[in-house]
């Protein structure tokens, strides 16, 4: 509103509008697009129930972000045009010490700050929220350099027992979960700080030494999706990949029977590391 009183022409702002107006249609147009297949604007078909609580919290931000881009971009490019230097003109009114546009200035990006701060956590909220008692549990050890996953499926009728299989730079190993059911993953570090994640489910939780994380979700899509470590934690980081395949119950089932089939029963657990070990207090001798 402050442009229009210092611009003689009324009718600049209306035609400022319809380009900023006119874009972030096209932004949000293209955005709703984006849950499609063909990954589009880096993101995938989402695979599980947290998936749309991260997928609408980027969404919502590019499109905040090209909205707020393009009145910023408009307004600089109307000012070059509107105040460019003609023959004969004199230079524009100096404004300083203009208390409300500085508070304007001020209070602007702090609002926007709060905004997508809100949204940020509601969004962690929803997507870290834990059932009361999740249908399966899967304690995943991140070592150097794949993954142990450890099924523990000792209450389960089907499998009565504890199966695991652990993987190897040589060998990447599946994580078998079943569709439409809760999930508990407990995760632990054999050795240094690595980060499991799934791009399809949209998530991702550090996997610290000698601080166990645990998250929950459900995967909803059947189908066989890649995971893979986010921190790089050495030199042979890119080998830790595995391999997410959700399936139906029973196959879920017929898969665990195979592990104990093969020899594959109880549970492989993070070992203390020579780096923790290091790090811990040292005892006195026994007298």
């Amino acid at each position: 509103m402050s442009f229009k009183r210092h611009v003689n022409n009324p009718g600049s702002g209306r035609k400022l509008g319809r380009p900023a107006a006119g874009m972030t249609a096209a932004a949000l147009l293209l955005l709703g697009g984006c849950s499609g297949q063909g990954g589009r604007f880096g993101l995938l078909e989402a695979a599980s129930d947290r998936a749309p609580f991260m997928g609408d919290l980027w969404k919502g931000a590019w499109i905040a972000s090209i909205s707020i881009g393009v009145l910023v971009w408009g307004l600089i490019f109307y000012a070059i045009w509107r105040y460019r230097r003609r023959p004969g003109n004199i230079a524009p009114r100096q404004t300083k010490y203009h208390l409300p546009m500085e508070l304007l200035y001020t209070l602007v990006p702090l609002l926007i700050i709060a905004v997508l701060f809100f949204y940020t956590v509601k969004a962690q909220n929803r997507v870290l929220e834990q059932e009361d008692k999740p249908d399966h549990v899967i304690n995943v050890v991140g070592q150097k350099w794949s993954w142990t996953f450890n099924y523990m499926e000792q209450d389960n009728p089907e499998v009565k027992n504890v199966v695991h299989q652990v993987g190897t730079m040589s060998f990447i190993p599946d994580l078998v979960l079943p569709v439409n059911k809760s999930v508990r993953f407990n995760l632990a570090s054999a050795d240094v700080i690595h980060s499991f994640w799934v791009p399809a489910f949209y998530f991702k939780l550090d996997v610290i030494p000698g601080h166990p994380n645990t998250f929950d979700l459900t995967p909803t899509k059947v189908g066989e999706f890649d995971g893979k470590c986010a921190e790089l934690c050495g030199t042979y980081h890119a080998h830790m990949i595995f391999k997410v395949k959700v399936v139906s119950e029973a196959d879920y089932n017929a898969y665990l029977k195979g592990l104990a089939a093969s020899g594959q029963t109880g549970e492989k657990k993070a070992p203390v590391s020579a780096t923790q070990m290091a790090t811990q207090p040292a005892k006195e001798p026994h007298k």
